[in-house]
């Protein structure tokens, strides 16, 4: 079977009003359901928990912008994971609610706990319905949205695509109230389409476009076929199923050879790093260079923060850039020591090193 992950985002689920638009979700739910029937395995990462708990309480006094996003996501969990429940069951599709952290992706044994309990709902024909924790979850340690969230689960679970459904039809090759505006059809997954994506944010959502175009190219690189597409387009899935060529969307095409499943999770690692490292000139091209390369403490000029062994850090050249991301084999402690030392094993094995 196919593995899908479809994201839904805010302006998706919500109607002008700020209220759960039950109409489309509905409809996502019709879709999802008929994409099973057609041997897809689905995994939904939905938004939309806020707009449920703001509709459902109404309070007389001011509030943080933490203490709301804690009670109207925990209020809202409950009311967006009921609506989901009762639309399914009306096809007798069993669901199961997966709530996550980013801390959560940021060691290798959370990780596959997470990767481990998907992988069973969907052995057993429950489909998986994934959001961030938003009670618990601390503002610096966030996702920068669900499209993030979305890309992490894609490259986990090794999906063969990532859907992402917002309130346009795409990327556009210019300014989208330009009447000779196009939207992009396919790019690869190197391209880079900044100069094209406006920067404002979606109304109810934390990210944009840019966001959502960068994540796009980052789980593109990994082998994964990424679209973005309008999720109020009736019918959206199932067309891009059937018709794709008459269908608006843009698509990321995926690398025809993507890194290993230990180097995904490292690709998307690069907000948890515990501390940086430092290399000189010589180790900054090696490890650029075509050849497989380790990072050797030979070749390390400085040591900055705290970190254990298996902690991800950053790699940085003499210019202070991130080259590279990598699982650490030393504590900084230890690191530090044996900076410039020869002949000991590699601060960073080159399979747990994901270049730039």
């Amino acid at each position: 079977m196919k593995r899908i992950v479809v994201k839904v985002g805010s302006n998706v689920l919500t109607r002008a009003d700020g209220k759960l638009d039950i109409t489309r979700m509905s409809a996502i739910v019709d879709q999802l359901v008929w994409l099973r029937g057609h041997g897809y395995e689905v995994i939904l990462v939905s938004s939309g928990s806020m707009a449920a708990g703001r509709d459902e309480l109404r309070i007389d006094h001011k509030l943080d912008s933490v203490s709301q996003r804690q009670l109207y996501s925990a209020l809202g969990q409950v009311k967006l994971i009921g609506l989901y429940y009762d639309l399914f069951r009306e096809y007798d599709v069993h669901i199961g609610q997966v709530l996550t952290m980013k801390e959560s992706f940021s060691t290798r044994g959370e990780y596959l706990n997470q990767r481990a309990c998907m992988n069973v709902m969907l052995e057993n024909g429950v489909i998986p319905i994934v959001n961030e924790n938003d009670t618990t979850s601390i503002t610096e340690l966030m996702f920068t949205d669900n499209d993030e969230l979305a890309g992490l689960v894609a490259s986990m679970m090794a999906a063969d695509a990532l859907i992402i459904l917002t309130n346009v039809d795409g990327i556009y090759n210019g300014n989208p109230s330009d009447r000779n505006t196009r939207i992009i059809p396919m790019v690869n997954y190197d391209r880079d389409l900044s100069e094209y994506i406006q920067t404002s944010k979606s109304h109810f959502g934390r990210g944009g476009m840019i966001t959502k175009a960068n994540i796009a190219r980052k789980v593109a690189d990994e082998g994964i076929k990424v679209i973005i597409a309008n999720g109020n387009t009736d019918n959206i899935l199932v067309e891009l199923v059937e018709r794709p060529q008459q269908t608006l969307h843009t698509e990321f095409r995926p690398n025809p050879n993507p890194t290993t499943q230990v180097k995904k999770w490292i690709a998307h690692s690069e907000s948890f790093a515990k501390g940086v490292v430092h290399v000189n000139a010589k180790a900054c091209a090696a490890l650029e260079s075509e050849k497989a390369t380790s990072l050797l403490l030979v070749g390390v000029t400085a040591v900055d923060g705290d970190f254990e062994e298996g902690d991800i850090i950053n790699i940085a050249d003499p210019s202070g850039n991130t080259i590279a991301i990598g699982r650490s084999a030393y504590s900084s402690d230890e690191a530090r020591k044996n900076i410039g030392v020869h002949d000991i094993r590699p601060l960073v094995h080159y399979d747990y090193l994901y270049m730039e």
